[in-house]
């Protein structure tokens, strides 16, 4: 198992820390990670992106080119690097804020108001952990719960009590995309 990811958004939307969650989750599971930050030079509000791999095996670049899958939180993310995913891959938009439209029919494309639901559970800023949420359930390339304990790794200690929403915002995300077998 490879993943090879990009998130991608404005600084201040939880870019970094999704990628550093994904990263942390895979080491507690014994995985191989690499977590690459790129920032625009203007950081909060300027563009982010990162890219995370995760293996079975022992990463050997953190560069990505051709995601496996790419989230994105705004449009200039989306104009960036919604042709970058290889066919066969994911591509995850925060369609709150991104009003364009893929045209590709070789990636499967997954649309979530993700400011719009982390608003109505009373916090916009989780809109980035309720895409994670979704990214984990569709690829089950770590565990929701390595997950929920690497949040006490990113999130500073004065910032803890917002566990709670972020683990709302996971299953949130997760449940949106899950389907039941009947």
């Amino acid at each position: 198992m490879l993943q090879e990811i990009i998130i991608a958004g404005f600084g201040g939307q939880g870019v970094m820390s999704m990628g550093q969650l994904i990263a942390y989750a895979g080491m507690l599971e014994g995985k191989g990670v690499s977590w690459l930050p790129s920032y625009g030079p203007e950081q909060r509000g300027g563009t982010a992106n990162c890219a995370v791999v995760i293996s079975d095996e022992p990463v050997g670049s953190p560069l990505v080119t051709n995601p496996s899958t790419a989230i994105v939180l705004n449009n200039p993310s989306f104009e960036k690097f919604e042709h970058r995913v290889r066919p066969g891959g994911l591509l995850i938009i925060n369609s709150s804020l991104v009003t364009r439209v893929s045209d590709r029919s070789d990636v499967e494309i997954i649309e979530i108001t993700a400011t719009d639901i982390a608003a109505d559970l009373g916090n916009a800023r989780v809109a980035n952990t309720i895409l994670l949420g979704a990214f984990i359930e569709l690829t089950k390339v770590v565990t929701c719960d390595s997950i929920i304990e690497s949040l006490k790794k990113v999130l500073s200690e004065d910032k803890h009590h917002l566990i709670e929403v972020n683990k709302q915002a996971l299953r949130k995300g997760a449940a949106m995309v899950s389907v039941t077998v009947k």
